[in-house]
């Protein structure tokens, strides 16, 4: 029976609410303090998130351009396919489906338990349980429809937002109206590499090219896809702009920068022991959103390759009714299980951001194949061509050189499973004999 096809049901709203669940994780509430403590200054420090932030938006108009040339599932995948070769669609979907993707939710997932443990009072023993009991819960959600996934998303995506609002206002209103240590020099932190403080900045934005991996569903997709990018970007970046703001308004630098969990801070100094907890269920949700469309998306890539003859042709089928990936979803949340089971929160986020930004670099460059052979002009094109491409090319891979500089055995991990698809590559062609030159 052949498949139904996927139906176009996302509205402008569902997704620029896709792009903005995909990118607002963990990060903000984490990373601000180790930007800190590699700057010297909260000017310095808030000038890096609203340059990580402009860097990412000119990373959203490459991928909409990419999105309105193909506004179809599969994202990364389809573009590596069609400039590269199947042999490279192969590998970034093996990559996405044993590490990136996979575990990205696996390491969502245990924050979700971690900060879960901490609002109810349970034993840490359960961390991993509640871990495996969030992707279970969203993969669950996401088996009945694009439109009813899509409706828990905005849910998730509002309320990660409503924690920010509360966590802006309590840090500006509460604790750091008037006060001017917002933006005064640190005393005792010396200024280090900008790169090493840009790295946790960039980190907090990835996610944002999850909504193109589900280009197939979204309405009128060469006009939604290029608009809601932008706009979902534009929000993210005002709300961490906003929120950095806040810690060092109640924190100060000095303080931000000796913070391992600045939102709880800035809450408990205004409401004490409640305030933690409300941003802690804040944090768990917003790590919850997270994790459902890091699944959602990897998915659409599984379901393409299974069309495509490169993965089980069982994940390839779309439920009759629903017109979903019910099982590419349940074989990625599956594998996302045994991560959680397998690895600690800290080798999963390794592993996981490394490929990721990877993948980002070779699917900005087929761009520049694209704009040399692909025919016609589609509806979108990125602006300022071929600067701002370059531009984010080159800071991509500045990037990734610098997190493997950082973190060598975890970069060598991912390196090792990119390497070792070439022979499942190989050995896929000989027993299915697709005859893949």
């Amino acid at each position: 029976m052949e498949n139904p096809g996927y139906a176009r049901r996302l509205t402008l709203m569902d997704a620029a609410l896709i792009v903005v669940g995909g990118i607002i994780g963990g990060g903000i509430f984490l990373n601000p303090g180790i930007a800190a403590q590699r700057t010297d200054s909260s000017l310095v420090l808030l000038s890096l998130w609203v340059g990580g932030g402009l860097l990412t938006l000119i990373g959203c108009l490459c991928y909409a351009e990419l999105g309105a040339r193909r506004p179809e599932a599969g994202g990364s995948y389809v573009y590596l396919r069609e400039a590269f070769g199947r042999l490279a669609g192969f590998l970034f979907g093996w990559t996405m489906l044993l590490v990136i993707y996979s575990g990205s939710s696996a390491a969502v997932a245990t924050i979700f338990g971690s900060y879960a443990t901490s609002v109810f009072g349970l034993s840490p023993t359960l961390v991993k349980p509640l871990a495996v009991g969030a992707i279970v819960f969203v993969t669950g959600l996401n088996l009945f429809g694009i439109r009813f996934g899509a409706q828990v998303q905005n849910v998730f995506a509002i309320l990660k937002l409503a924690a920010i609002a509360v966590l802006v206002v309590t840090g500006l209103a509460f604790a750091g109206a008037g006060t001017t240590q917002a933006l005064t020099p640190s005393p005792t932190h010396v200024a280090g590499g900008l790169a090493g403080a840009l790295l946790p900045v960039l980190f907090a934005f990835s996610g944002f090219s999850y909504l193109n991996n589900l280009a197939g569903e979204v309405r009128d997709p060469q006009r939604t896809l290029p608009r809601a990018l932008v706009l979902g970007m534009l929000v993210v970046i005002a709300a961490y702009v906003l929120t950095n703001y806040a810690y060092l308004a109640v924190l100060g630098h000095d303080g931000l920068a000796s913070s391992q969990a600045p939102a709880a801070d800035v809450m408990s100094r205004v409401f004490g022991d409640t305030g933690a907890k409300i941003i802690a269920i804040g944090i768990a949700v917003s790590t919850l959103g997270f994790c459902n469309i890091t699944l959602v998306a990897g998915a659409r890539v599984l379901q393409v390759m299974g069309e495509d003859g490169l993965f089980f042709a069982s994940v390839a089928r779309l439920h009759p009714r629903y017109r979903t990936p019910n099982i590419a979803l349940m074989a990625l949340s599956g594998w996302a299980i045994v991560l959680v089971l397998a690895a600690n929160y800290g080798q999963l986020l390794d592993f996981a951001t490394f490929g990721d930004w990877a993948a980002y670099a070779v699917t900005i460059a087929t761009l520049f194949w694209y704009r040399r052979h692909a025919t016609g002009r589609p509806a979108f094109v990125t602006p300022a061509y071929p600067l701002l491409p370059l531009a984010f090319l080159l800071a991509v891979i500045a990037v990734v050189v610098a997190y493997a500089w950082d973190k060598p055995l975890s970069a060598g991990v991912v390196c090792l499973v990119v390497l070792a698809g070439l022979p499942v590559y190989a050995v896929w062609r000989r027993l299915f004999r697709l005859g893949i030159p």
